[in-house]
């Protein structure tokens, strides 16, 4: 920019003549009025009024013009600013007006619409069947306790009283990870919940009283009533003066809770390695209540019209297994059992077959809604 000079002429700058101001207003104002969008607006103002617009080039040019002459061309080019920024801001009004109409009518929300067209969630039903054993079981004063999935053998079988020859370690029945080394425990896929009995007496001093729902694994092949990933519900007692009239009353408390009220139970002797003696617990058939026993006229379906539906095994803690897990046998005795929860489901809710519980079809689930 040249400094001021008395003989300086400001005819002779072209910006500062007053046909070329207008000019530049007009342009300025006519670009304003076509912006039919705010976008196209903040382009406009950048190219008509920003910093290196052809008015504020102008303007820098008032400067270099004489005393004299600055009022005349101060006033002429700051009255075409003016009117370009108040055109902006009367069409900045107008097109942000323009946009919220349109908005409204846009993005406007029907409530008259369907509002259930994406169906409800469900939890899966064993999940919720497992809930409501464990329940069951709180409400008598057990308390729940957890372990690993990926067990140690020892946890899984020696210390349970399965003998190393015992069918149950072989391959055909187990998910071997780690093979014994050097002295040290095999790493299986644990094949019961029971392991965690002996987690539960290792952590706590008697008395003790928990339950252990949780995932077990088998090398079964998937039908219509084996799967090789499944779930049980362990339970242990070990207390004082521990009885088999105890044992009996907690599956008669677990039945009645369960399955409804004045069903009958039963004990038949049977073998584990970890309880002596040792029992499956069978329960009245909730269905037809016996009564299709021998009625070749009237079969049920629920119990193969035997009366008794099998629901899991039982029995004293053999001690053996307190012994490993350091409890005094001399003192305390216990109980133990195993529920499938699988199996409750099957029976409380007349589903047939295990691959519905395992594909993940919703329609299976969505059945059980979400009950908590």
């Amino acid at each position: 920019m040249s400094a001021p000079n008395s003989s300086y002429d400001p005819v002779e700058v072209t910006p500062l003549q007053p046909d070329e101001v207008a000019r530049m207003r007009e342009e300025a104002l006519a670009a304003i009025a076509a912006a039919d969008s705010l976008e196209k607006l903040k382009e406009v103002r950048i190219a008509h009024a920003g910093d290196r617009s052809p008015l504020a080039l102008a303007n820098r040019e008032i400067g270099a013009l004489p005393p004299s002459a600055r009022a005349e061309a101060g006033k002429r080019v700051g009255g075409a600013r003016r009117d370009v920024a108040e055109a902006l801001k009367e069409r900045q009004t107008v097109l942000e007006e323009e946009r919220d109409n349109r908005v409204l009518v846009e993005e406007a929300v029907d409530v008259t619409l369907p509002w259930d067209r994406v169906p409800r969630g469900a939890r899966h039903p064993l999940t919720t069947v497992a809930e409501r054993m464990t329940d069951i079981f709180v409400g008598m004063g057990f308390e729940v306790a957890e372990g690993p999935e990926t067990e140690a053998e020892w946890f899984n079988f020696d210390a349970l009283n399965f003998l190393p020859d015992h069918p149950a370690r072989t391959m055909q029945d187990t998910f071997f990870l780690e093979a014994p080394s050097g002295g040290e425990s095999g790493l299986v896929l644990r094949t019961h919940t029971s392991p965690v009995q002996i987690r539960a007496l290792l952590d706590r001093e008697p008395p003790v009283y928990v339950v252990a729902p949780g995932k077990t694994f088998r090398t079964d092949e998937l039908d219509a009533t084996h799967s090789p990933v499944f779930h049980q519900l362990e339970g242990l007692v070990v207390d004082e003066g521990i009885t088999m009239a105890h044992l009996r009353g907690a599956i008669d408390a677990f039945v009645h809770g369960m399955f409804g009220a004045d069903l009958r139970t039963r004990f038949r002797p049977s073998y584990f390695p970890f309880t002596e003696p040792s029992a499956e617990v069978d329960m009245e058939c909730f269905v037809c209540r016996g009564a299709s026993v021998g009625d070749p006229d009237a079969p049920c379906r629920t119990c193969g019209s035997e009366g008794w539906i099998e629901i899991g095994g039982c029995g004293v803690v053999n001690p053996r297994v307190l012994t490993a897990a350091g409890v005094d046998t001399g003192r305390y005795s216990g109980w133990a059992f195993g529920l499938g929860v699988e199996r409750t489901l099957m029976f409380a809710h007349g589903v047939e077959d295990m691959h519905d519980m395992v594909e993940g079809d919703i329609r299976f689930t969505s059945a059980f809604g979400m009950e908590i």
